[in-house]
């Protein structure tokens, strides 16, 4: 008789649960897709001259865009979907492609231009306050992020089901984490490095492909395009 680890038992058990599981997935969705990270650098050259006070109030601004705009499509994804006579695996293909373009490039180590434009970072840093656009919108909250929070919603059985609490509950804590991280992105680009960034962004880029792929092929199995396993 083999022998098992209790404690790796357990583990293995709450990792195949399926809240965990959905938790995990709709978390990584959405904070990969915002990726603050890889939004430092812009943030910084947007914020350039300005004081400690202040990058935190625009930190703060684009925080809170980026957590009412991504709410705002969860709490309305199925009435979209409604509405427009779109199919979920009609979006999960079309969101799929959309997140392997934006995983592709932040494999290379920069943003999507689905994410934010040369002229977007220009036109904020010229802003007297650039918060809510570009920095909330489209640089944290973009289409990628959208996407993959209409998809996760046109996954959820009932509206008020503990699914859709995963997914805002994943909206929340990306949105304080982006504070966080952007509010102190000096000091997170001091110990990180330009090199520390650019690797984890990578990292981020290549989980996302595999998601992205996930997608397209979950897309493409309830079309019946593909045999379901």
């Amino acid at each position: 008789m083999l022998w098992t680890n209790p404690a790796a038992a357990a583990l293995n058990e709450i990792r195949e649960a399926p809240i965990v599981r959905f938790s995990l997935l709709a978390f990584s969705s959405v904070f990969f897709l915002v990726d603050p990270f890889a939004a430092i650098g812009s943030f910084l050259a947007i914020t350039a001259g300005a004081d400690a006070a202040r990058r935190r109030r625009m930190a703060r601004k684009g925080a809170i865009t980026c957590f009412i705009v991504l709410t705002t499509f969860a709490i309305a994804g199925q009435l979209i979907f409604r509405m427009f006579g779109i199919t979920l695996p009609a979006f999960e293909v079309a969101g799929g492609l959309i997140l392997l373009l934006i995983g592709l490039d932040m494999l290379e180590a920069r943003r999507s231009p689905t994410q934010e434009t040369t002229g977007e970072a220009e036109e904020g840093a010229a802003k007297e306050d650039a918060g809510i656009v570009p920095l909330g919108i489209p640089m944290l909250a973009g289409p990628g992020a959208i996407s993959s929070v209409m998809v996760l919603v046109g996954q959820v059985p009932t509206f008020w089901g503990w699914q859709m609490g995963a997914i805002l509950a994943s909206i929340a804590i990306t949105a304080f984490t982006s504070y966080w991280v952007l509010a102190g992105a000096g000091r997170v680009r001091g110990v990180m490095g330009e090199t520390g960034i650019r690797i984890l962004v990578r990292i981020m880029g290549l989980l996302l492909v595999a998601l992205a792929m996930q997608f397209f092929v979950n897309g493409l199995t309830d079309l019946g395009l593909l045999p379901r396993r």
